[in-house]
């Protein structure tokens, strides 16, 4: 999996997404022609910021106030691909419904409908789509703090549109000081809000790609004003020493609906499944379901769950590290009344060593139906046998 990181530091804003992405590798060609047909060509530059070289991309738009409509229109008429149209779009919506919910009705956008950002929207859209990630994660954005002067005069950092657009997200976040000033804007906020699919790397051993900078305008000594980004490439091989571990509890559930969902939930790739019995409130009996998944898989598992049994809650506790012996399957020969046949035997071991051996249950229940004796039978003489081949394998 090829996946998109923002690692907001300090802070995103729309031409510090942009030019992150620029100088990740994103279409330089298309992300240019898509903002100057907007506000004119952007002027992009390579700047240090404390020590680390990024991009600087600057719009040299004029201050404007336009309605939703006006954006809209401008944003329609931008030379970009539909799809990063129908993107910047949805990213003005999210900042629509922030302003209205913190101003109620307005006449008009005020700094998010700026030229300057409607530019660095398409932009950035543009930038966006050109890396073809297969997911885009967001880490913790940090805000700032102090206090900025808008157009309704002064205004607490973060801005409360910033606020309500990573809220409705559910982006996590990192509140600042007075000294940091505004580190997050509305545009830089609404952008991560739309291109993010998650907000933690996933747990998978990954290869970076790429590194891109996006330097912001400011350039203070102490620390560099950038937003990083990478591209990072996941193994999708799971660690088989991490699980998810997810438990629910049911009293109102069938033995035929139990059973179906131990088969769902092992079909979607639940390492194991178990139900005990146990005693709920008001004395009702119930069983605890425990189920064991990938790492990284615990929340789609327990949709499962929840779909299946209908309980309202799966508690759900993340990478736990699990004993695995290694482990290999070989096919023993065994002799029955006079008749040989191949068995699979699965090993186990410690330091080199078998502590552990099982027939598979497939070969054995099979050929006892052929013989016609119990199961168990056949499953005694396979590990007798096979425990035998060890020891002259040893001797």
């Amino acid at each position: 999996m090829r996946l998109l990181v923002f690692d907001p530091f300090r802070g995103a804003a729309g031409d510090m997404i942009t030019g992150a992405l620029l100088h990740l590798g994103a279409d330089r060609e298309a992300t240019v022609a898509a903002m100057a047909s907007v506000v004119g060509e952007p002027g992009i530059a390579p700047v240090m910021r404390a020590g680390i070289q990024g991009l600087l991309v600057e719009t040299h738009a004029p201050a404007t106030e336009r309605t939703l409509a006006e954006v809209t229109r401008r944003v329609r008429g931008a030379r970009a691909p539909d799809q990063a149209v129908a993107m910047a779009l949805r990213v003005f919506g999210r900042m629509a419904r922030a302003e209205q919910q913190v101003h109620g009705e307005m006449a008009h956008f005020h700094e998010v409908g700026a030229d300057d950002a409607i530019a660095e929207v398409v932009g950035a859209c543009t930038a966006f789509l050109s890396l073809s990630a297969d997911g885009c994660t967001v880490l913790p954005v940090a805000l700032g703090g102090g206090s900025i002067t808008g157009s309704h005069g002064m205004y607490p950092v973060p801005a409360p549109a910033t606020l309500a657009i990573l809220q409705e997200a559910g982006i996590p976040v990192r509140l600042g000081t007075a000294e940091d000033g505004e580190l997050c804007t509305p545009t830089g906020a609404a952008l991560l809000a739309e291109f993010g699919t998650s907000h933690a790397l996933p747990d998978c051993t990954y290869s970076i790609e790429g590194v891109g900078y996006g330097a912001g305008t400011r350039d203070p000594d102490h620390v560099p004003n950038v937003l990083r980004a990478m591209i990072i490439n996941c193994s999708n091989e799971a660690d088989p020493s991490r699980v998810d571990l997810l438990e629910t509890s049911v009293d109102d559930v069938s033995a035929e609906i139990l059973a179906y969902t131990f088969s769902r939930l092992l079909e979607e790739g639940a390492y194991d499944v178990s139900a005990l019995p146990c005693t709920m409130k008001k004395g009702r009996p119930g069983h605890l379901v425990r189920v064991i998944a990938a790492a990284g898989e615990g929340e789609r598992i327990a949709a499962v769950m929840a779909a299946e049994l209908g309980t309202l809650g799966v508690r759900c506790i993340p990478a736990v590290h699990r004993f695995v012996a290694k482990r290999s399957v070989q096919v023993v020969p065994v002799t029955i009344n006079g008749q040989e046949r191949p068995i699979r035997i699965k090993y186990g071991l410690l330091d080199g060593k078998v502590y552990s051996l099982k027939p598979e249950y497939d070969d054995t229940s099979t050929w006892a139906r052929e013989l016609g004796i119990p199961a168990r039978t056949v499953a005694r003489i396979a590990e007798s046998q096979a425990w035998a081949r060890i020891g002259k394998l040893d001797s």
